[in-house]
């Protein structure tokens, strides 16, 4: 489960609720494909903007039309009284391991953020995802503080923010020399995919594969497969999709993809996030139809 591709899919809203229609036609499409795992509820699904009532109904559909897949469920929040809540309903709905980013408003500390590792992995005994994402929470890692979290019982695998083609494989080697041999590293930020991969990541935690899962089988398959430069050379065809990510976003570029695509209602993201302007839909549009990639 903490190894190969983890697909991460939108959580689409319409009129200011969970479109739960297709919310499970992308879950059941992922579950059809050849991802080894399907995660609900990190930054791709808008965690951060769903209530809690909201959040438990995205677990529960998500568990009903996963099919053979396991699921992950992001369980952050900024109060651990209420990650602790969204990890009693994780384990409900029989989540197979949990995803949690130290969420913040007030600057975290390290002691803050090791303390919330600590207090989540003394109350559960599914397997813990550390979520590494500045962009979203504001606060950054230490390679010192990952292996400090990860010596912690249940610590499963660390989501690292992406990294340059050339630092890939001393960024990989620094890591896994100060975290213990269980746990894996897996490597957030599509473009950077293919290259993290070659250097020694184990896993890839995808926001394309959430909507788009072929394409992002065929590079995790030809990793696996010790195809390196074939997985470059996919990840490549795939650059015109990658340089809107790096312009735009990966979350309004996905929204917007799948939302060309037919699989999710227009202005499917939360407000206040209002999406892509009209002429970068266009472009959003044009580069899917160029890759020839479809529902």
């Amino acid at each position: 489960m903490f190894t190969g591709l983890s697909a991460f899919p939108l959580t689409p809203l319409q009129d200011d609720a969970v479109d739960e229609a297709s919310f499970s036609a992308l879950v059941s499409r992922v579950a059809e494909s050849e991802v080894d795992s399907i995660a609900v509820l990190g930054s791709t699904g808008s965690y951060a903007y769903l209530s809690p009532e909201e959040r438990r109904r995205v677990v529960q559909l998500a568990a009903a039309y996963r099919g053979s897949k396991p699921l992950i469920v992001g369980v952050g929040a900024l109060r651990t009284s209420q990650v602790l809540a969204n990890l009693r309903c994780a384990e409900e709905a029989g989540a197979a391991g949990i995803l949690l980013a130290p969420v913040s408003y007030q600057v975290l500390t390290d002691e803050d953020v090791y303390g919330l590792f600590r207090d989540v992995t003394a109350a559960t005994d599914l397997p813990v995802i550390v979520y590494d994402n500045p962009g979203t929470t504001h606060f950054t890692f230490s390679t010192a503080l990952y292996g400090k979290i990860t010596e912690l019982p249940g610590i499963a695998s660390l989501k690292i923010p992406p990294v340059s083609a050339a630092a890939a494989a001393a960024r990989v080697a620094e890591v896994r020399a100060v975290i213990p041999e269980h746990v894996s590293i897996g490597i957030s930020g599509d473009a950077a995919a293919a290259d993290a991969l070659n250097a020694g990541c184990d896993t890839w935690y995808s926001v394309l594969a959430g909507t788009l899962p072929e394409p992002a089988c065929r590079i995790m398959r030809a990793v696996t497969e010790g195809r390196h430069d074939d997985a470059a050379a996919e990840s490549a065809h795939l650059s015109p999709l990658w340089k809107l990510f790096a312009e735009h976003g990966s979350l309004r570029v996905i929204a917007a993809t799948t939302e060309h695509l037919g699989l999710a209602a227009q202005n499917c993201l939360p407000l206040p996030l209002r999406g892509l302007e009209a002429e970068v839909r266009r472009q959003v549009a044009a580069a899917v139809e160029s890759l020839g990639l479809t529902a």
